[in-house]
């Protein structure tokens, strides 16, 4: 059997790893996001399938990190806020610098961008962040 190497072509055919895939609930259209197998007000009575979010959302919360992990130390002070999106689940992430002031409120659209790097050669991972509109 043939594998295909690792790559950055064949992560980016991951749908979920580059967009914000939630779930839906087919029965009363509960969506949720990290994706859920189950819906919390149907339980199993129900069908939840894929369903692909705008990424624009408001900052419902967010706090100023000073003193970070070692991974994250090289971005600091950095902001993470809680966004509630637009079609209704809330979410975590970094607020990239884009010279815009965040509180509470601030309209954020998503965007993808390396978060941290395992080692001096290791792999690169990354993750949604949210922009200031």
């Amino acid at each position: 059997m043939l594998m295909e190497k690792a790559s950055a072509g064949m992560w980016r055919k991951i749908d979920t790893r580059y967009n914000l895939i939630g779930s839906e609930c087919q029965k009363c259209d509960a969506l949720y996001f990290p994706p859920r197998i189950i819906c919390r007000n149907c339980g199993r009575d129900t069908k939840m399938v894929p369903k692909k979010l705008s990424g624009k959302g408001t900052v419902y919360s967010f706090t100023t990190i000073r003193v970070p992990s070692d991974a994250f130390k090289e971005s600091a002070p950095y902001n993470v806020a809680v966004v509630a999106l637009e079609e209704g689940p809330k979410v975590e992430g970094h607020v990239i610098e884009s010279g815009k002031k965040v509180e509470i409120g601030t309209k954020v659209k998503t965007v993808f961008r390396k978060m941290y790097v395992d080692g001096e050669e290791g792999l690169i991972h990354y993750h949604f962040k949210f922009e200031a509109l």
